[in-house]
């Protein structure tokens, strides 16, 4: 294996131009991005992630705390507003 020594000037070019590659790829990826790739989440699913009851997931849907979508007899919650939720009653 060859050991092949960099002196600063090009070590930071190496790193600059990974920093260019690496936003070139996020934009990338934000305009390729599907709208519908949310992740949602049932009702046994959202209440594992709150740590409460399925009851008390019901209720914070019937008091408008929490978002949902129900189709036929299933419900669905985005992870997006659960982490809302979350974000909202954070206190330091």
């Amino acid at each position: 294996m060859d050991l092949k020594v960099l002196s600063n000037e090009e070590y930071d070019k190496i790193i600059l131009k990974l920093d260019q590659v690496l936003e070139l790829l996020s934009e990338k990826s934000k305009k390729t991005r599907n709208p519908l790739e949310e992740i949602w989440l049932d009702t046994f699913e959202a209440a594992r992630v709150l740590k409460v009851s399925t009851r008390t997931l019901q209720n914070y849907r019937d008091y408008g705390r929490l978002p949902f979508s129900k189709i036929g007899s299933k419900i669905y919650f985005k992870a997006s507003d659960i982490e809302n939720l979350l974000t909202e009653h954070y206190s330091k």
